[in-house]
């Protein structure tokens, strides 16, 4: 089946909000800091990891609403709480309300999050479901790459608050945008009723699929490899190189090892299968995240810069292999439950990310070698969960009703 080039267009600047909502907010981690001042535990790293804790809560129930009431009412809901955020994050005049308006920020992008994937798995399934995504990502992958630049111009000329002030805007134009013109995927003779009980027997019947529970861990440690480095990419990159201004430029030359790994997927995904890919990105995770351990110990944490950037896009590179599959893999069961399990899937591997980010984050010390041992850590362990998935049952999920 074919979908419209709108559709894909539409898709990807849905799923883009939550890219932009992190990375053009960058640049201005330490003007917020200076304005608002930074007190212990709290720190501008958790404006990062913290947008990503409020995703685990809208994942986890904008998923079930979309089975219920369908696709675009659960995306435009949670644009709307989205919208809520920003104006408490825009309005701020402390770091805990800076926050608080970014964890309901993370709540409401997963509207856009999960609903855009569970579109996509009632149009398409299998490997033409793994090509569509992987597309999906190769599109968007521009926001990534451009968005810390937008980011600190938008800071020069309006200051952080400026970037809140188009986040809204964004939000409003791409849900006008949906209303207006893309149709319902889930008929209502398909939809499951939003009871608690239905609610947890479905999700205790997806859970009790071991291969979707190993993927759900091992996309989340993935996804914690690139949450660590969002996190704290801005301080190192100033702290172990004093690079300032030309940060947006190397920031997109790590990006782009995502975009060109994502192309690369939908086009070799259907020769190769997912499962080949996924294989080979884990092994690609882990030799960079080793190599690169490697070279922080003969340099005292601070290898070269030249060294740095090599390493980083192919741990990129492998992470784009990686999003391009994992969730179709662990999506491939569920197709009568599919707003529940991208749910599920969505909100336990970003709970996996974030403990993941903020653990290893803590232990930040100016230099690269955190970095480095998240990396080798992220990709080593969910190497041997993607081994461990690929051998067990792939049992589809019959939904209770």
């Amino acid at each position: 089946m074919s979908v419209p080039r709108e559709r894909i267009v539409l898709y990807a600047l849905l799923t883009s909000l939550t890219a932009i909502s992190i990375d053009a907010l960058l640049p201005g981690l330490s003007e917020v800091g200076l304005e608002l001042g930074v007190a212990p535990p709290l720190s501008t790293q958790h404006i990062v990891s913290l947008f990503v804790l409020g995703m685990v809560f809208g994942e986890l129930f904008l998923g079930p609403i979309s089975d219920a009431m369908g696709r675009k009412r659960a995306l435009v809901f949670g644009l709307c709480i989205y919208a809520i955020g920003t104006l408490v994050a825009l309005l701020a005049q402390s770091l805990e309300g800076l926050i608080l308006g970014r964890v309901l920020q993370g709540g409401g992008v997963a509207g856009p999050k999960i609903a855009t994937r569970a579109m996509i798995r009632d149009q398409f399934e299998g490997e033409a479901m793994a090509r569509v995504m992987s597309f999906l990502f190769s599109l968007f992958i521009l926001v990534p790459m451009i968005a810390p630049a937008l980011g600190q111009a938008v800071i020069a000329v309006a200051g952080w608050r400026g970037m809140f002030a188009l986040y809204l805007i964004l939000a409003s134009g791409l849900g006008a945008w949906l209303v207006l013109r893309h149709p319902e995927t889930l008929p209502p003779e398909r939809r499951i009723p939003f009871r608690p009980h239905t609610l947890l027997a479905n999700g205790r019947r997806i859970l009790a699929i071991r291969r979707v529970t190993l993927l759900i861990s091992a996309t989340g440690l993935v996804f914690g490899a690139q949450l660590l480095y969002l996190s704290t990419a801005a301080d190192l990159f100033a702290d172990a190189y004093g690079v300032h201004d030309t940060f947006p430029l190397y920031f997109a030359l790590l990006a782009g090892g995502i975009g060109l790994a994502s192309y690369l997927n939908g086009r070799l995904v259907g020769r190769f299968g997912m499962d080949a890919m996924a294989r080979g990105g884990f092994v690609g995770l882990t030799m960079a995240g080793l190599v690169l351990l490697g070279a922080c110990a003969i340099s005292d944490g601070h290898p070269p810069l030249a060294v740095l950037l090599a390493l980083g896009f192919a741990a990129f590179f492998a992470i784009g292999i990686l999003f391009g599959n994992l969730n179709a893999m662990a999506m491939r069961s569920l197709g009568q439950v599919a707003g529940l399990g991208a749910s599920l899937i969505a909100s336990g591997s970003s709970l996996v990310a974030t403990l993941f980010a903020v653990a290893l984050g803590a232990l930040y010390d100016g230099t690269v070698s955190v970095l480095a041992c998240g990396i080798f850590l992220a990709g080593a362990i969910s190497l041997l969960l993607g081994e461990l998935a690929s051998r067990s049952a792939d049992t589809p999920v019959m939904a209770v009703r």
